[in-house]
């Protein structure tokens, strides 16, 4: 199934529809792990990548109301040429509105978003921010129940669904965001002396 949305016009609607920074570059986040799942899987990169980019494109216009979030969301998305697979993606990423995972997008975008923020997390505390970030550190931090204790680890290692396993999905995400660490904020500032 393909799509007929265009990132051009989608990343448009984020700024115009998101003015928390962090909350695009999560967004920004999620699409490179989205692409890199896809690549892994043999699945549309364009599909995944932008339902990864869509997924929280509502949460200020529902002034962050769970039961609202990722509704108005799948409705921009369709409204942006998304299809139904993309749609259904965003919808059911929300448990609020207790809407299965049924689809590899629906259960790769419902893993791939809080692994974003948790990596974000990890190179958060690291003088080289994501440079040398290591899949052997991250999961460190992941049995680490207090360190970013809000990124819920089951919903993570629902990585499982898709035949990846936590580790390799770490690592994954790593090197996904390391390619885009400029435009998430995560790369290291070389100052002149």
């Amino acid at each position: 199934m393909s799509t007929k949305a265009n990132r051009k016009e989608i990343i448009d609607s984020i700024r115009a529809n998101v003015q928390d920074k962090n909350m695009v570059r999560h967004m920004l986040a999620t699409e490179a792990i989205m692409r890199a799942l896809a690549k892994k899987l043999g699945k549309d990169e364009d599909e995944w990548g932008l339902t990864g980019l869509l997924h929280d494109i509502d949460v200020e216009l529902v002034e962050g109301d769970p039961k609202s979030h990722s509704k108005l969301g799948a409705d921009i998305a369709r409204e942006l040429g998304a299809n139904e697979e993309m749609a259904h993606a965003i919808l059911c990423h929300n448990e609020a509105h207790g809407i299965p995972r049924e689809t590899q997008l629906d259960k790769a975008l419902f893993c791939a978003d809080p692994l974003s923020g948790f990596i974000t997390a990890c190179a958060l505390v690291r003088p080289n921010k994501l440079s040398g970030l290591s899949t052997k550190s991250v999961m460190k931090r992941f049995r680490e129940k207090r360190f970013a204790a809000g990124v819920n680890r089951d919903q993570l290692a629902q990585c499982r669904e898709l035949g990846i396993e936590l580790e390799e999905f770490a690592s994954l995400g790593i090197e996904a965001m390391k390619g885009i660490a400029s435009e998430l904020g995560l790369q290291i500032l070389l100052t002149q002396p």
